[in-house]
């Protein structure tokens, strides 16, 4: 009887192994992590439990492990030995190394759509594409992209006038849209005219690629990819897919054919490091020059690399325009603040924000800001560590996974007094001084930081100092009503609601 009783644990053990995946780890490591505080573990799943929740119940769970262990606890999600380090001033011995900066495995439901791009990319791959793309970031290449950003901008205006005489919008699809527009034009060269209505499958696709995303990280046993597969969730994945990838392929080669015959771009020598007054060219454009002159990048590679910043530019650009025109339709005083800076700048005139009007921008800029700190659009990163590092009296065996809980680390009030309050003066030059760099990490920090960090501030400002001149804003909802998604990027539940009323002049 015991050897079939056995017989049956056993198979019941391989089955939950095959059903739901788990990680096994050395004794040394697992002895380690167990010196770190955290909550109580359970048989084969670890912690797991704890965050089978609705996806809005996501962050309250982690801040509640947070307020009971910080700075530093553990958390063991079905093996994965995870530790949470909470304190900024400990944070550079993770973020500013050369060596820790491979991702958690996370981020490998994000491959099958970006390959190993910037985001995903490690070791030398990763070095090498940085230091390639990094010119593409230069000033001198960002600025020519303000006549499109100004562009789109107005094209949004046009949208929010046309709602205006609504109860309210729902902002969030419509700034999405904004945005996914400029990062096609700006990184492919092509205009999609999301705003209004063209090509529909690809943009739909766009949406709810991120979606699948988090639905896949937060399902164990679709991390399997032969149950993923043939899931429903899996086969929506694969047709999205396929729009995806036709759609950035069909594009790399009509920019590939229109490099070859333009005789004008062929004979001229485009050198990232003379960015002076030269034609107007796209992301793509800079990748395809790139890889046939220098044959520095396959095609597959320019395909990963620009299917990554067209999902890296515009879902995290549009929740953190969505997030600060909420603040500012929540706070009039500081609306009005922006909107006196505004017409310093411009007056009564319609004309669009140059480059050098950006830079007097300083008061929205501090707004964008208190913004980023308080709705940083990637909520949590997580790097895996490549080899043993000590934090404290904490040692952190190689292998194991560091998340960066962004969110609540712009939350501490050694740094942040009253850190709810959305205070944009935080961000004045008397008040940065002397505060840690690792307290506001919006964009990351240390090597891996965020590589189109100034094409994003400039994106902000055009639209959010175009709508600020056309519309007096005001939210509808309250902070503490909205649940917040802590997807791949931070986002409300539910769409937030704005009235736009147009500025009489």
């Amino acid at each position: 009887m015991w050897l079939i009783l056995l017989g049956v644990v056993i198979f019941l053990y391989i089955l939950l192994h095959i059903l739901i995946p788990k990680k096994y780890n050395s004794l040394k490591a697992e002895w380690e992590v167990l010196k770190i505080p955290g909550p109580r573990r359970i048989p084969y799943f670890g912690n797991a439990h704890l965050f089978f929740v609705p996806n809005e119940e996501f962050l309250p769970v982690l801040d509640k492990l947070v307020k009971q262990y910080e700075p530093i606890f553990r958390v063991d999600f079905l093996g994965y030995l995870t530790i949470f380090c909470m304190d900024a001033t400990q944070l550079e011995i993770i973020l500013n190394s050369r060596k820790h900066i491979t991702k958690s495995d996370d981020y490998e439901v994000i491959k099958p759509w970006l390959g190993t791009g910037l985001l995903t990319a490690t070791k030398k791959k990763w070095f090498d594409h940085r230091k390639w793309l990094t010119p593409a970031f230069h000033f001198g290449i960002l600025e020519q992209y303000i006549d499109i950003i100004n562009k789109n901008a107005n094209t949004l205006v046009e949208q929010l006038m046309a709602f205006s005489k609504d109860d309210y919008v729902s902002i969030n699809p419509i700034i999405t849209l904004c945005t996914l527009d400029i990062i096609c034009e700006t990184a492919m060269g092509t205009v999609v005219d999301a705003q209004r209505g063209g090509e529909k499958e690809y943009v739909k696709a766009t949406l709810r690629m991120s979606q699948i995303f988090q639905i896949r990280q937060l399902t164990p046993y679709l991390h399997w990819d032969w149950i993923f597969k043939i899931t429903s969730t899996g086969r929506e994945h694969e047709k999205w897919l396929k729009v995806l990838h036709g759609f950035t392929k069909r594009v790399i080669q009509e920019r590939k054919k229109a490099y070859k015959e333009n005789q004008k771009l062929k004979n001229s020598e485009v050198e990232f490091s003379d960015v002076g007054e030269k034609k107007k060219i796209s992301f793509l454009d800079l990748l395809i020059e790139m890889s046939e002159k220098e044959n520095k990048m396959t095609e597959e590679e320019i395909r990963e690399e620009v299917d990554t910043f067209m999902f890296e530019g515009h879902d995290t650009t549009s929740a953190a325009l969505c997030w600060t025109l909420f603040e500012l339709g929540s706070n009039p005083d500081i609306q009005e603040k922006a909107y006196q800076e505004l017409q310093e700048i411009f007056g009564d005139s319609d004309r669009q924000p140059t480059n050098s009007d950006l830079a007097e921008m300083k008061y929205l800029e501090r707004v964008i800001k208190e913004t980023l700190r308080l709705y940083p659009s990637v909520p949590v990163i997580s790097r895996r560590l490549e080899e043993e590092i000590k934090i404290k009296d904490y040692v952190f065996p190689a292998g194991t996974y560091t998340p960066i809980f962004i969110y609540k680390i712009h939350r501490d009030p050694r740094f942040y007094p009253d850190p709810e309050k959305f205070d944009p003066d935080r961000f004045l030059p008397e008040k940065i001084q002397g505060r840690h760099p690792y307290s506001y990490i919006p964009f990351s920090a240390g090597p891996r930081n965020c590589i189109g960090q100034r094409f994003a501030l400039m994106e902000e400002k055009v639209i959010l100092s175009q709508v600020l001149r056309k519309f007096q804003i005001t939210s509808l909802d309250k902070k503490e009503d909205i649940k917040m998604m802590a997807e791949l990027i931070l986002r409300p539940k539910d769409n937030l609601r704005i009235v736009f009323k147009p500025r009489q002049r």
